[in-house]
This record gives structure tokens, C-alpha cells and sequence, in this order.
């Protein structure tokens, strides 16, 4: 199903808008419940499948996408990969209940901002949403040394440049707070500096790693034991 947008953005209200995407009933309705919580994240839209949420979500243009990976048909790593190919991929959190390393960094590669188990509590979740709906990332908490196993594994299929350009010593503490799952705000307020000159690092970090945005460069920086 698919609610109908507000008139008035609820970025512009003050409201983070998300879509919810899977196929198990119950779980949307979990999410759902916990989201209406909080006074701070409305659930615009939601999908049963993949199929469905590549329709919906250009449409519904929420701020945040919670998607599951493991959809019969078209699964959470089709829809990324679709919308990421059209330029309509927003931030999306992975929702998984599989302890499957492999397929969170093929979400991770495709262009998702981290990921959160099913059974999250609501803190975690509103705090996840908020998070990446500010520009941060959740790959931090979930680089186990599994991960880092994983993502040798796909080294070779991870654009990238093998020995990338140096970094100075801010743009590594930048970095560092990146992979922390800061914003570009929380970065500049932790700094004292304007956001605009976080954003000039940030895009120097990823030209200097050859990745083109800032999940991949904090994978890299784990990968080159940067961070």
C-alpha cells in the first residue's frame, strides 16, 4: 500500500518522511507502531515488495527508505541497485533478521547507508533514521571483523583505487568521525568550523580514495585500516 503525501513536506515541517518496504505484514506493522512514536518521523509510504517500492518510492520521495533485503522476486538488493541506476536511491537503512555479512556489504556497496536489525528498539531506530536522514552513515557499529573479512572477499569488485592519495590529518579526523555515523553539521559543530568547509574535506576524501560517496570511503578506510 502506499499512503498519500502531505501537502507540506515533512522535511519542511520538521518531520523526517520514510518508506517502509517488506514483504511480511507484521514486521511493517511493528516498524510502523514504533515510528508513530516518535514526534519527529512520519511513514509516508510502504511497499510489499521490491517490485512495489521501485514504483513508490520516486513518487513518494521520503527522506529515509527502511528495506528489507530478502524479498521473494525482486529483493532489497534489486530495488537498490534499480534505484540507484536511476538516480533515485535515497538514504536507505537495510533492515535484516539474517546474520548474512556478504549480503549487508553488497547493500552497503549498492549505495545503503548502514543497517539495523529487525528487532531494534525504538531509540535505535528514531536514532538510526534521524541519522542518516542528516547525511551520516550506520556502517560503524556493524564493521565486525566479519565485515572486514567479507569486505576483502569483495576487494576486487569494490571500486576503489588500491593505494589512494594521502590524506591530511584533518581530512583523516573527518574521516574518522564519518565512519562514527556523523553529519556533516555534527562534524562541523564537533570542529568549530563552518559546514561548508566539512563538506570541501569530504569531497576531498572521497576524490583522494577514489570512491564516490561517503559509505564506500568509510568501508575503504576500514579496509586500509585508516580508521
Amino acid at each position: 500500500m502506499m499512503t498519500a503525501q502531505p501537502e507540506i513536506s515533512t522535511r519542511a515541517a520538521g518531520m523526517i518522511s520514510v518508506c517502509l518496504v517488506d514483504d511480511q505484514t507484521l514486521v511493517r506493522q511493528g516498524i510502523r507502531s514504533l515510528l508513530e512514536l516518535s514526534d519527529e518521523i512520519r511513514v509516508v509510504a510502504e511497499a510489499v515488495d521490491g517490485i512495489q517500492a521501485v514504483d513508490i518510492i520516486p513518487k513518494a520521495n521520503p527522506d529515509v527508505v527502511l528495506l528489507d533485503m530478502r524479498m521473494p522476486g525482486m529483493s532489497g538488493l534489486d530495488v537498490l541497485n534499480a534505484l540507484a541506476a536511476k538516480n533515485a536511491l535515497p538514504p536507505t537503512i537495510i533492515l535484516t533478521t539474517f546474520d548474512d555479512d556478504q549480503l549487508v556489504l553488497a547493500g552497503l556497496k549498492a549505495g545503503a547507508r548502514g543497517y539495523l536489525l529487525k528487532d531494534v528498539s525504538l531509540d535505535q531506530l528514531v536514532n538510526a533514521v534521524k541519522t542518516v536522514a542528516d547525511g551520516g552513515s550506520l556502517v560503524a557499529p556493524v564493521v565486525t571483523q566479519r565485515l572486514l573479512a567479507g569486505l576483502e572477499r569483495m576487494h576486487n569488485d569494490f571500486t576503489s583505487l588500491d593505494r589512494p592519495d594521502p590524506l591530511t590529518e584533518r581530512e583523516t579526523e573527518i574521516l574518522r568521525l564519518m565512519a562514527s555515523g556523523y553529519s556533516n553539521k555534527e562534524i562541523a559543530n564537533s570542529l568549530g568550523v563552518a559546514e561548508g568547509t566539512v563538506k570541501n574535506h569530504v569531497s576531498n576524501i572521497l576524490s583522494k580514495l577514489g570512491v564516490r560517496d561517503r559509505t564506500r570511503a568509510v568501508l575503504k578506510a576500514f579496509e586500509l585500516g585508516i580508521v
